[in-house]
């Protein structure tokens, strides 16, 4: 735990007690404030009372006496409107933060010099952040990695000078961390997302903006316009930037040229890394989260060699294309994260040979944002809610069937890849669908996935996250 020392003997205000908020206020409590906490759900309250939290409903407190509110990343902040408790702190004048402003003002007063890489973008920000904290751990760094990615960021070990933190932060987060200030900060990309929150795309990109803008060093990738007026914006105002492409050569920066990931400067290239034979980083979109985790990890001083062993030795994120088995030339990904077209997409683009299970419950647009995919699709296996609409839009563009249910779906599509004479084929579940028609979460359909695969005769397990 990260004590938050830097309100000690100040009484704090808190909203939001899932699992960050109840780590937010032991901190607090650990680091000597006084604070009384709050959410909506009673049975949270209750929890958190009997967990030694002081509680009240904030509606009846005396906000003139709060040194600062700290809010939930879930809680909205601006849109579609505030919350009720934002408009009664800014009503009475008291700053409104989150837990990542708690760690930069703890890692301020305790360890500024201490690294600190922070990720966020519209898509990739895990893999980036997961890539990263394991090319510095592999190389032997002292690194703590959380945030967005899972691990409430405030339950970390305390700063200290040589202790590296790798944190992938939402722009609910970002909105709420005013004073942000990463060693490296990396943007990856944006497209429109939670706009219901942020109400344009405009405003979420400046949130996105203000986690480089706050960087010494800002590290964007340029392949999409935001993202590249903004790396315009930040140069202009004199901050380091540092550009990186997943398709198109640089004068300056980093790009991947097919799996070389280059170098730029002032117009002469030389190769940094490869991604060659790398299977958890196949794919342009991995292009990508390498070389910011590349550009990020030479910023904090480290070697090339440290960086491409560290590469090389990355499992890959459970249920983002997890490579899970293999049986003869048949290779088993589990993709179950992808819960939309848009997030299906990058899976089907990084194989030839598809054997695709997918459906679940259907998201608005289907599949058809996929069509220009479907030569790669050897045949489609459907399952849940969404494979009557699936099939419509398949239609005799691929064949297909209704298997109903994943372990059908495995069963078949094994069974057909394994006589596919052409070369290595994928039996690849990337859904496209959310996962509630059968499965409690994508988590739960990807661990099926990975059961139903590992227990076929003379499967090869891959080594990986569990």
């Amino acid at each position: 735990m990260i004590p938050a020392a830097s309100f000690a003997g100040k009484r704090v205000s808190l909203f939001g007690l899932g699992g960050s908020g109840m780590a937010t206020a032991h901190a607090l409590i650990a680091g000597g404030a006084d604070i009384l906490a709050w959410d909506d759900n009673p049975d949270s309250v209750a929890k958190a009372a009997a967990a030694g939290i002081a509680t009240g409903d904030l509606r009846g407190a005396d906000w003139s006496r709060f040194a600062a509110f700290v809010l939930s990343p879930g809680v909205p902040l601006t849109h579609p409107k505030p919350h009720w408790t934002v408009e009664l702190a800014r009503g009475a004048g008291v700053e409104v933060i989150g837990d990542i402003e708690l760690f930069c003002r703890e890692r301020i007063q305790r360890a500024p010099a201490a690294p600190f890489i922070a990720i966020t973008g519209t898509n990739g920000k895990s893999t980036t952040t997961a890539l990263t904290a394991h090319i510095l751990k592999s190389a032997g760094r002292d690194t703590q990695m959380g945030g967005n990615i899972g691990r409430a960021i405030m339950t970390l070990d305390p700063p200290e000078p040589s202790r590296h933190y790798v944190v992938e932060c939402s722009s609910y987060q970002i909105d709420l961390a005013p004073s942000i200030n990463p060693t490296a900060g990396i943007l990856l990309n944006l497209t429109p997302d939670h706009l219901d929150r942020h109400g344009t795309m405009a405003h979420y990109a400046s949130i996105k903006e203000r986690l480089v803008a706050g960087s010494d060093t800002a590290i964007i990738g340029v392949d999409d316009s935001w993202c590249a007026q903004i790396a315009d914006r930040l140069e202009r105002a004199g901050r380091p930037v540092i550009r990186i492409s997943k398709r198109l050569p640089l004068t300056d920066g980093y790009f991947a040229d097919g799996t070389n990931l280059m170098e730029a400067v002032d117009g002469r290239y030389s190769r940094v890394a490869f991604l060659e034979g790398i299977g958890s980083l196949r794919g342009q979109h991995n292009a990508q989260n390498a070389l910011a985790a590349v550009a990020a990890c030479l910023r904090v001083g480290l070697e090339l060699g440290e960086i491409q062993a560290g590469l090389e030795s990355f499992p890959g994120l459970a249920h983002r294309m997890e490579q899970v088995g293999r049986k003869d030339h048949v290779l088993f990904v589990n993709d179950s994260k992808a819960t939309n077209a848009d997030a299906a997409a990058p899976a089907l683009s990084s194989f030839n040979r598809i054997y695709w299970i997918a459906g679940g419950l259907p998201k608005e647009g289907g599949i058809e944002p996929l069509r220009g995919f479907f030569p790669r699709i050897a045949k489609a296996y459907l399952i849940g809610e969404a494979a009557p609409a699936f099939s419509a839009t398949l239609g005799e563009a691929v064949p297909y069937e209704i298997s109903g249910t994943l372990a059908a779906a495995v069963e078949h599509a094994a069974h057909d890849a394994a006589s596919d004479a052409g070369g290595e084929a994928v039996v690849l579940l990337s859904p496209a669908c959310a996962s509630f028609d059968q499965f409690k979460n994508f988590e739960v359909r990807g661990e099926a996935f990975r059961q139903a695969a590992t227990a076929i005769d003379g499967m090869k397990p891959i080594g990986g996250p569990r």
